[in-house]
């Protein structure tokens, strides 16, 4: 196995690294939308949220040599299933290759966010 490790994505906040290799797999950790350059959550909404969450998936997948297109599977989660709508806008964005997806709310996610995703990418 490869760790993974950018500076253009958070660092880990707890025991555990930004991603794993594998074969040809890439399993990332969960991101939540800390801007990488301050630390902090970003502000304005599960639109920008999202957005910064896709961002630092990014980061991740190309350290890893990878990207989002190679994504195979997402699991997302929210703090209120009534941002669902906003978020998937965002979302279709990011993932235009369409990759298996779960997706549950009404959770408790670290730091207050209102959003966190995990990838599993070819590499």
């Amino acid at each position: 196995m490869k760790t993974i490790h950018t500076e253009n994505a958070p660092a880990a906040i707890g025991p555990y690294v930004q991603a794993k290799v594998t074969g040809n797999l890439v399993y990332t950790s969960g991101q939540i939308p800390i801007d990488p350059k301050t630390g902090n959550l970003v502000e304005g909404g599960i639109e920008a949220q999202a957005k910064q969450v896709c961002e630092n998936l990014k980061a991740v997948l190309t350290a890893a040599g990878s990207s989002l297109e190679k994504v195979v599977k997402t699991n997302c989660y929210l703090k209120d299933i009534n941002d669902f709508a906003a978020f998937n806008a965002v979302y279709a964005e990011y993932f235009t290759e369409k990759p298996a997806r779960s997706c549950v709310g009404g959770l408790q996610i670290p730091k207050g966010a209102l959003c966190e995703v995990e990838v599993i990418a070819e590499v």
